[in-house]
């Protein structure tokens, strides 16, 4: 996979105004761009005819222009990093300009009217994958720092872009690659090798060396993948028990409307928060129960689509009065979801007074809360963390994404396959077709192997500029 030899351009910063803005140039005529609409202050530093400054990774200071009519657009430092020694192993030119948008845009302009194309989305790092400098493994560690809400989750993706999974997943492919070379042996020259193969010995390596590494892996993101993704919580309960209060609370922002009347809620709102180091999307809901309100009806609607999406389900009932039918029903429809029961207005009654729950009910976690005044919140926060960290050991930050997962998990049932055919005996045509399979979907999760399509839609997600 080649990348065209075009010269691309785009604004790094995001939009807005700010101390300083980037304008970054890629490609074989990024410094000569650059020289063209660049006035040195140091008459010393001339640039040469095809654009090359006096030294690389240096600073020079001095002065955007326009080539036609020679009017000063600002004042600037421009750094210019000769190939194979930058982000894309291509040349690269960095203007940093003062961070207005106009004036980034006016610049931005000369530059594509000098013979850059602006760049397309994440093409700055899909260049510097392509080119051997990063794996693809790294080149989603880019995003992930970019979008990364928590420590927890920065950590994570600071390990992925130092190439910890890369590491992992290379030594399981390494496995997989040398019994390939043994499988396609025993295939070509049967009667000098298969006899010699150790077809115990290869079962074992594939369960101790392959098998377990991919469970391992897998395991990692099903426990831990909320720290870098955000755990989906949605408070879920009939009208007027409290969850707007609940989620203002927890925002420490008045988010939703408040009322003592039922049914003031009646679409799904969406907040992000940091709850103990975890990245949440907390949702507060439409009131489940029955009713004729037609608008009322397709709240409650769009509230049951988002239960079948949430992590967890925070499970709100009044403290201050008996179970209706309606909580029975709202458990009945939850029950088969991760959730937590939290057992709101505890102001209103005595400080001893223990709900009356089901048995059945009672096997899960219950939180006596207050959210009007922020009693049991804390307690609240600690379980809603323990339950998106269950099982993960915080010294180790190797946790896939959900690509990654699917990738090792097919990659698993092709092992699988490979190492039941071993032991009943199969052909190693068959065997080697399974392992075959098993290492070059290890090789889709650092791009060795991959469509043209599935890269395309990865680097999607990226911002113009990086």
């Amino acid at each position: 996979m080649t990348m065209t030899n075009s010269t691309i351009a785009a604004i790094a910063t995001p939009t807005g105004s700010g101390g300083i803005g980037i304008i970054k140039i890629s490609g074989q005529d990024a410094a000569s761009v650059a020289a063209s609409v660049f006035r040195p202050s140091d008459r010393n530093a001339v640039f040469s005819k095809d654009g090359i400054p006096v030294q690389s990774h240096h600073l020079y200071h001095g002065y955007i222009a326009d080539p036609q009519n020679g009017r000063i657009l600002d004042e600037v430092l421009l750094t210019v990093m000769l190939a194979p020694h930058s982000y894309t192993r291509e040349d690269v030119v960095e203007i940093q300009a003062h961070g207005g948008f106009a004036v980034l845009n006016a610049i931005l302009n000369l530059v594509l009217e000098r013979g850059a194309r602006l760049a397309d989305p994440g093409e700055f790092t899909k260049r510097a994958y392509i080119n051997g400098r990063i794996d693809l493994t790294q080149a989603e560690a880019v995003i992930d720092i970019i979008n990364a809400k928590t420590e927890s989750s920065l950590e994570i993706a600071a390990a992925q872009i130092r190439g910890s999974i890369k590491e992992r997943i290379e030594s399981v492919r390494d496995t997989l690659l040398f019994m390939l070379i043994e499988t396609e042996a025993a295939i070509d020259f049967p009667d000098d090798v298969e006899e010699s193969i150790d077809t115990d010995t290869m079962t074992q390596v594939l369960e101790k060396e392959v098998v377990n590494q991919l469970n391992g892996l897998i395991d990692q993101y099903e426990n831990a993948h909320f720290l870098r993704d955000g755990l989906k919580v949605l408070i879920a309960g009939r009208p007027n028990v409290g969850k707007s209060s609940l989620m203002n609370s927890l925002l420490r922002k008045d988010r939703a409307i408040v009322t003592p009347v039922p049914g003031t809620t009646r679409d799904v709102i969406e907040e992000t928060l940091n709850i103990r180091g975890i990245p949440v999307i907390i949702s507060d809901t439409a009131g489940l129960h029955k009713t004729d309100d037609p608008i009322e009806i397709l709240g409650i609607k769009k509230t049951y689509r988002h239960i079948r999406d949430a992590d967890l389900i925070l499970f709100m009932t009044d403290l201050s009065c008996p179970l209706t039918n309606d909580d029975h029903k709202i458990y009945e429809d939850i029950c088969h979801k991760a959730f937590m029961i939290v057992t709101n207005k505890s102001d209103l009654a005595d400080d001893e007074f223990c709900p009356e729950l089901p048995d059945l009910w009672k096997k899960t976690y219950v939180i006596k809360t207050s959210a009007i005044y922020d009693r049991g919140l804390d307690t609240l926060r600690d379980m809603i963390a323990e339950f998106s960290t269950g099982g993960y050991d915080e010294r180790n930050t190797v946790i896939p994404n959900l690509r990654h997962k699917i990738a090792l998990e097919g990659s698993l049932r092709a092992v699988s396959a490979a190492a039941d055919g071993i032991r009943t005996g199969m052909p190693f045509e068959l065997i080697n077709i399974d392992i075959r399979e098993a290492a070059d979907l290890l090789g889709e999760i650092m791009g060795i192997t991959i469509r043209e399509d599935v890269l395309d839609q990865i680097f999607s997600r990226f911002c113009i500029g990086k």
